[in-house]
């Protein structure tokens, strides 16, 4: 597991919500913590501090292609800057002792895809191994990620550390075609578990046994969303808490017929009560119907 990225500036100066986002419990190990930043001097600073949370790994995040982040040359903003990223890869693995990671994506644009030189270069100052998002900085989330440019890098023979694929991983199928077609040490699922955390156990059990695992039922669903909501609001309090969940609340149950009632209880209400009593009366109407009938497109063809 992978935290939150967390911002290098937000760390040296102590912030709490920075710093929370460290948090690691036993079970979520091994557990890396992602940082971001645009200044050599921060991300040393951050990734020492990160440091003293005991991580399995350091993570650095080359890949967000937000406005916020980017815009400011962290993140995907690196991209264009690719001797900036490699002095600040190094100057991170020279401060800590922990093994050092990087998540990138193919390059800024389709006309500037540099990810085997890339490879090669973060390789050369001492990462451990590299996640590979295929998609450019351009792209954003649109489009297919090129899993082919993926397996390039995989297949080079100078590229010796672990290559990890991204992008469009949202089925046991999906997951197993990354291994097999692209070859790819291992893969990271983002955006596809959002709503659905039991992606992961799916691909899991899938790879294990070559069973196909069915859906969880839609109470199986809305009481996996209460201990989801419970746990949010615990964690980052009211409303921070309920904001952050909305989306999360609105992809469970996507494709049931007839939710718009419930989901706009689920995504504009405040009240703690009020979700919770929501996602009880999901659970009774929907008792009896089956998830197998929700379709979830992949966007990898067999």
């Amino acid at each position: 597991m992978i935290s939150e990225f967390v911002a290098s500036e937000g760390l040296i100066r102590d912030c709490e919500k920075s710093q929370k986002k460290m948090d690691v419990d036993d079970f979520e190990r091994p557990f890396g913590i992602q940082i971001y930043g645009h200044v050599i001097e921060n991300m040393v600073e951050a990734a020492k501090l990160a440091e003293r949370n005991n991580p399995e790994f350091i993570d650095l995040n080359f890949g967000c292609p937000a406005k916020k982040v980017a815009g400011r040359g962290a993140g995907a903003g690196l991209l264009k800057d690719i001797p900036l990223m490699v002095d600040m890869t190094k100057a991170v693995v020279d401060a800590t002792n922990l093994p050092v990671t990087v998540k990138t994506r193919l390059g800024w644009d389709e006309q500037h895809i540099q990810i085997l030189d890339i490879t090669r270069r973060l390789q050369d100052v001492g990462i451990a191994a590299i996640t590979i998002h295929g998609r450019t900085k351009a792209q954003m989330y649109r489009g297919k990620a090129n899993w082919e440019k993926i397996a390039e890098v995989k297949n080079d023979p100078d590229v010796t550390i672990p290559v990890i694929g991204n992008g469009d991983i949202d089925s046991p199928l999906a997951a197993k075609n990354a291994f097999e077609q692209f070859g790819v040490d291992g893969i990271m699922i983002g955006r596809a578990a959002v709503g659905r955390p039991w992606l992961f156990s799916m691909v899991k059990e899938y790879l294990d046994t070559g069973k196909m695992p069915g859906e969880p039922s839609v109470k199986e669903k809305a009481d996996t969303a209460r201990r989801h909501f419970l746990h949010s609001v615990e964690w980052k309090g009211e409303p921070r808490g309920i904001f952050e969940m909305r989306k999360h609340l609105s992809n469970y149950f996507k494709g049931l017929p007839n939710f718009k009632p419930y989901k706009i209880k689920l995504v504009q209400s405040l009240d703690k009560k009020e979700i919770l009593d929501t996602l009880e009366e999901v659970a009774e109407k929907y008792s009896d119907f089956d998830s197998a009938e929700l379709k979830h497109d992949s966007y990898f063809h067999y």
